[in-house]
C-alpha cells in the first residue's frame, strides 16, 4: 500500500555494493527501515545526501505492516537547513541530538507528536541566530516527557542526589524554559546539568550507553 508521510533520518548503513538501509522516524508509522538501492554509485552522485542524519524528508513509501524493511517510491527534502551543518556549535548540538535519538527512540507510539517535536526543534535550532548554547539541555527535558518518563521538577532529576543550590535552581528554570528563553548558565553549571540529565535518562533507558558526541559538545561550549 502506498502512503505519503514525512520523516526524519536517524542513520543509514551500507548494504551490498551500492545500496543502503536507512532508518527514518516517520510521522505516520514511527521508526521504519527502508532499503534504498543504487545510491552509492557514481551515476547517483548526490542522491545519498538525502539520507544524511537529521534530514527532513517528504516521502511516498510502500507500507506493509509486518515487513521489517520497506521501500521508498518517492522522496525529496522537506526542509533545507541553512546553518545546522555550517555552524560548528550547531553541528555539535545536532550530532548529540542525533546520537540521543538513535539510542532513545525505539517505540512507534505517539509517532505524530514525537515527529512534530523533533522536526520543529531541528528547524528552531537551524533558525536560531544566538542564545542556543542551552538548546540541548532543553531538548533533553522536553524529549524525556514525550518518551514517558520526563520530569517537571528539578528534584525528579536529582532523585535525592546532592547538588549545588544554584545548579538546582537553574535546572528548575530549564524545566520551564523554551528554546528562546534567555538563561544565564555558566560553563560548569551547563556541564553538571548535562551529566545529571544523562544520568536521569540512563535510569529509565537501559540501552542508552555512552555518548561519543559529548566530548565535542562540551568542547564547543567551553
Amino acid at each position: 500500500m502506498l502512503q505519503k508521510t514525512s520523516g526524519i533520518v536517524f542513520r543509514f548503513t551500507k548494504f551490498g555494493d551500492t545500496s543502503i538501509i536507512v532508518n527514518v522516524f516517520t510521522e505516520l508509522f514511527g521508526l521504519q527501515s527502508y532499503i534504498v538501492n543504487g545510491v552509492r554509485t557514481s551515476s547517483a552522485k548526490g542522491k545519498i545526501a538525502l539520507y544524511q542524519p537529521l534530514t527532513l524528508l517528504d516521502m511516498v513509501v510502500y507500507y506493509k505492516e509486518n515487513a521489517q524493511v520497506k521501500r521508498i517510491k518517492e522522496v525529496k527534502c522537506l526542509h533545507q537547513y541553512h546553518s545546522l551543518y555550517n555552524d560548528v556549535k550547531k553541528s555539535a548540538i545536532a550530532m548529540f541530538i542525533n546520537e540521543l535519538l538513535n539510542k532513545a527512540v525505539k517505540d512507534e507510539s505517539h509517532a505524530q507528536e514525537l515527529y512534530s517535536f523533533i522536526s520543529s526543534s531541528l528547524i528552531a535550532l537551524d533558525d536560531a541566530e544566538h542564545g542556543y548554547e542551552n538548546f540541548h539541555l532543553i531538548f533533553l527535558i522536553k524529549l524525556s516527557r514525550l518518551l514517558g518518563f520526563g520530569a517537571h521538577e528539578s528534584m525528579e532529576v536529582l532523585s535525592g542526589r546532592l547538588a549545588d543550590a544554584r545548579v538546582e535552581s537553574t535546572l528548575q528554570e530549564l524545566m520551564l524554559a523554551d528554546y528562546t528563553s534567555n538563561l544565564s548558565i555558566s560553563i560548569n553549571q551547563r556541564r553538571e546539568i548535562l551529566d545529571l540529565l544523562l544520568r536521569f535518562y540512563k535510569e529509565h533507558l537501559d540501552s542508552l550507553g555512552e555518548f561519543k558526541s559529548i566530548a565535542v559538545l562540551k568542547e564547543m561550549f567551553n
